[in-house]
């Protein structure tokens, strides 16, 4: 529906009235170099919401040892997933983010749709910047992490906050802050796996990889690890698997405190022994394809899984741009137009 524009004669003021939906995601270095890695590990490794060690030990420990030595090592894997387009979680989200646009244009929502990355480029100030010079004043940001986790979507709102406290005249906000029990997100994750077995057919377990979080934020209140779980249930329950069919893991772990378990490398090396040599691995924290899913789960987990003595790895790909999965987000963001 469209909002209603033009000068305000009793004020003086336009009355800008306009909808802009802004899809945010993590991010990705611009290019896979050690100097490009570098710059998007040292933004993405300093914020508090990211690493949650005292600032002046930390800082001593990122410029001192870490952004030394991981950039190069992290370039390596990067230019293993590497397009002709570039970054592939980049690539995708920018193709969701064309998609949604024409979309909701052709269901009659007067709304564009843009999309920033909280580290990197486009960053969320220049992206909200662009949008305000564009007359937007209904703000509806969509952060695509389905289970809310403070690293992430409360990091996205930071980032967001951060720019308005400059503004003087802030839009209307609406900020969806967690869609792990969607209707939609299950039903698009259990299309995407009913595919992959009516084609592979049914393996002996179904791997649900999440990625990981330090054990202590749990136990500090985030409710990630509660979310995860519901998805898992809600779509073993949509595809009428019983307990024996998946099991539901943690990937991405990184320093040496306790992580979410049981981690997903573990496992998976453990499952050939125990009589599992064929295995499907679906990482349903992830809105689109990237490092961690494309070189780590389909490349490293692979390798550990077959060095294990497993016969049959397949990898179940993100919902990327799918057409079940941009309707979700369209049904998403559409109250809020």
């Amino acid at each position: 529906m469209a909002r209603f524009s033009g000068l305000d004669k009793e004020t003086g003021h336009s009355a800008r009235g306009k909808t802009g939906v802004l899809l945010l995601n993590l991010g990705t270095p611009d290019a896979p170099t050690a100097s490009a890695v570098r710059r998007y590990l040292a933004e993405f490794l300093a914020d508090p919401r990211v690493v949650e060690i005292p600032k002046l030990i930390w800082m001593i420990i990122l410029h001192g040892i870490i952004l030394r030595v991981r950039p190069a090592k992290s370039a390596a894997l990067y230019k293993q997933i590497w397009t002709e387009n570039g970054s592939p979680l980049l690539a995708i989200s920018q193709q969701q983010q064309a998609k949604l646009d024409k979309l909701l244009a052709s269901s009659g929502v007067d709304a564009s749709v843009h999309l920033a990355m909280r580290y990197g480029s486009p960053s969320v100030a220049a992206t909200l910047q662009k949008m305000h010079k564009q007359g937007i004043d209904n703000l509806v940001i969509l952060p695509l992490y389905p289970q809310y986790a403070a690293p992430t979507t409360a990091s996205a709102f930071d980032a967001i906050a951060k720019e308005l406290y400059k503004w003087r005249y802030l839009p209307a906000l609406h900020f969806i802050n967690t869609y792990h029990d969607h209707p939609d997100l299950i039903s698009a994750l259990a299309n995407s796996i009913e595919q992959d077995f009516a084609k592979h057919g049914k393996p002996q377990k179904l791997v649900l990889s999440y990625h990981g979080m330090p054990e202590r934020n749990l136990h500090l209140g985030d409710p990630y690890y509660c979310f995860c779980m519901k998805t898992t249930r809600l779509v073993v329950e949509k595809l009428g698997l019983t307990e024996d069919d998946y099991i539901t893991t943690f990937q991405s772990r990184f320093g040496k405190a306790k992580w979410l378990q049981p981690y997903t490398d573990a496992t998976i090396e453990a499952l050939p022994a125990k009589g599992i040599s064929n295995i499907a691995v679906i990482c349903p924290a992830f809105s689109a394809d990237c490092l961690e899913t494309l070189e780590e789960i389909q490349g490293e987990n692979r390798h550990v899984f077959e060095g294990a003595g497993g016969t049959d790895f397949r990898y179940i790909a993100c919902l990327n741009d799918n057409d079940d999965h941009i309707q979700m987000m369209a049904n998403i963001v559409k109250p809020y137009c």
